[in-house]
Protein backbone atom coordinates (compact mmCIF):
# COMPACT_ATOMS: atom_id res chain seq x y z
CA UNK A 1 0.00 0.00 0.00
CA UNK A 2 1.22 3.54 -1.28
CA UNK A 3 0.50 6.36 0.63
CA UNK A 4 -0.84 9.64 -0.77
CA UNK A 5 2.94 11.67 -1.42
CA UNK A 6 1.33 14.93 -0.09
CA UNK A 7 -0.26 13.34 2.85
CA UNK A 8 1.67 13.86 6.13
CA UNK A 9 3.30 10.98 7.64
CA UNK A 10 1.61 10.24 11.65
CA UNK A 11 3.32 8.71 14.27
CA UNK A 12 1.36 5.13 13.53
CA UNK A 13 2.48 5.04 9.88
CA UNK A 14 6.10 5.34 11.06
CA UNK A 15 5.42 2.80 13.70
CA UNK A 16 4.07 0.42 11.28
CA UNK A 17 6.90 1.18 9.19
CA UNK A 18 9.75 0.67 11.39
CA UNK A 19 8.07 -2.66 12.50
CA UNK A 20 7.75 -3.71 9.15
CA UNK A 21 11.83 -2.86 8.70
CA UNK A 22 13.33 -4.37 11.87
CA UNK A 23 12.29 -7.87 10.83
CA UNK A 24 11.33 -10.46 13.08
CA UNK A 25 13.01 -9.62 16.23
CA UNK A 26 10.11 -8.64 18.78
CA UNK A 27 12.12 -6.25 20.97
CA UNK A 28 12.47 -3.49 17.91
CA UNK A 29 8.75 -3.47 17.76
CA UNK A 30 7.68 0.31 18.86
CA UNK A 31 5.00 0.56 21.27
CA UNK A 32 3.70 2.84 23.40
CA UNK A 33 5.05 6.66 23.28
CA UNK A 34 8.02 6.35 21.37
CA UNK A 35 8.52 10.04 19.98
CA UNK A 36 11.59 11.16 21.87
CA UNK A 37 13.20 8.12 22.51
CA UNK A 38 16.74 7.72 20.89
CA UNK A 39 16.13 4.98 17.59
CA UNK A 40 19.10 3.02 19.46
CA UNK A 41 17.24 2.82 22.54
CA UNK A 42 14.76 1.61 20.63
CA UNK A 43 16.87 -0.97 19.35
CA UNK A 44 16.93 0.38 15.49
CA UNK A 45 20.49 0.07 13.93
CA UNK A 46 21.85 2.14 10.93
CA UNK A 47 20.10 -0.75 8.45
CA UNK A 48 16.64 -0.87 9.86
CA UNK A 49 16.66 2.87 9.42
CA UNK A 50 17.96 2.74 6.34
CA UNK A 51 15.34 0.07 5.50
CA UNK A 52 12.76 2.52 6.88
CA UNK A 53 13.86 5.30 5.14
CA UNK A 54 14.09 3.58 1.58
CA UNK A 55 10.30 2.39 2.59
CA UNK A 56 9.54 6.02 3.49
CA UNK A 57 10.64 7.27 -0.32
CA UNK A 58 8.83 4.33 -1.77
CA UNK A 59 5.65 5.59 -0.03
CA UNK A 60 5.92 9.57 0.75
CA UNK A 61 8.70 10.56 -2.14
CA UNK A 62 11.22 11.64 0.44
CA UNK A 63 14.26 10.54 -0.07
CA UNK A 64 16.42 10.47 3.17
CA UNK A 65 20.10 10.95 2.59
CA UNK A 66 22.49 8.81 4.50
CA UNK A 67 24.45 11.24 6.13
CA UNK A 68 21.49 13.10 7.35
CA UNK A 69 19.00 9.92 8.78
CA UNK A 70 22.84 9.42 10.55
CA UNK A 71 22.14 12.16 12.22
CA UNK A 72 18.59 11.92 13.52
CA UNK A 73 18.21 10.75 16.60
CA UNK A 74 14.21 10.08 17.27
CA UNK A 75 11.29 9.28 15.38
CA UNK A 76 10.00 12.58 16.23
CA UNK A 77 13.08 14.25 14.32
CA UNK A 78 12.35 11.62 11.33
CA UNK A 79 8.53 12.39 11.07
CA UNK A 80 9.67 16.24 11.22
CA UNK A 81 11.72 15.76 8.37
CA UNK A 82 9.63 13.87 5.99
CA UNK A 83 6.38 16.40 6.99
CA UNK A 84 8.43 19.58 7.03
CA UNK A 85 9.79 17.59 3.33
CA UNK A 86 6.14 16.95 1.99
CA UNK A 87 5.08 20.43 2.96
CA UNK A 88 7.70 22.48 0.92
CA UNK A 89 7.21 20.00 -2.37
CA UNK A 90 6.11 21.63 -4.74
CA UNK A 91 7.13 19.46 -7.32
CA UNK A 92 9.25 16.24 -8.35
CA UNK A 93 10.73 13.97 -5.81
CA UNK A 94 14.09 15.43 -3.95
CA UNK A 95 16.46 14.06 -2.03
CA UNK A 96 16.80 15.61 1.23
CA UNK A 97 20.40 16.38 2.73
CA UNK A 98 22.37 18.29 5.00
CA UNK A 99 21.99 22.20 3.36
Amino acid sequence: MTASMNAPMDIDTLRRILADCAGEDESTDPHGDILDVPFEDLGYDSLALMESAARIKQDYGCDVSDDLLAELRTPRALLDLVNSSLAARGGPREEVGVA
